[in-house]
């Protein structure tokens, strides 16, 4: 059975967390890839970074109704308008990174992580040796999964 260390891309772009939004930009144009794993200067795992991550920097910002019931004021919506305006705002990866990574092993089957990219909606996972990025699955290389011929 194949495995996430079978599919995997090796070389990983990665990113630094001081790294400008521009730069971060730059880098996914330049090397057509849709995110990169955010990592120390050990290449352990930070964070991770995205194209939708950018795309929502330039989002229009939902504020919240407020209604006054009698002395009080009463928030509706979103209780998130900070992280969101800290987000707009952010000039390095650091501060739009997602710290909430699903990473996987390298002996992570294909079944699982086609069940850990389609239930949790994740299109790039980084495999990790410890904390340490050794490899990176998206859509595409699980789609070349598809057509791969087990040696005889």
């Amino acid at each position: 059975m194949l495995t996430a260390k079978d599919i995997m891309t090796k070389d990983v772009v990665t990113i630094r967390p001081e790294a400008t939004v521009e730069e971060l930009a730059r880098l996914l144009i330049s090397n057509k890839i849709s995110g990169v794993p955010v990592v120390d200067n050990s290449k352990n795992l930070i964070g991770i970074v995205t194209e939708n991550d950018l795309i929502s920097q330039n989002k229009r910002l939902h504020i919240p109704t407020v209604i006054r019931l009698f002395d009080a004021f009463i928030l509706l919506g979103s209780g998130r308008v900070e992280e969101e305006i800290r987000k707009m705002a952010a000039t390095t990866v650091d501060e739009i990174c997602n710290r909430k990574v699903v990473s996987i092993k390298e002996e992570t089957t294909l079944d699982e992580i086609a069940t850990i990219m389609a239930e949790q909606r994740m299109h790039l996972l980084p495999v990790l040796r410890d904390r340490v990025v050794v490899g990176i699955v998206g859509k595409a290389d699980m789609v070349k999964a598809m057509t791969y011929e087990a040696p005889e």
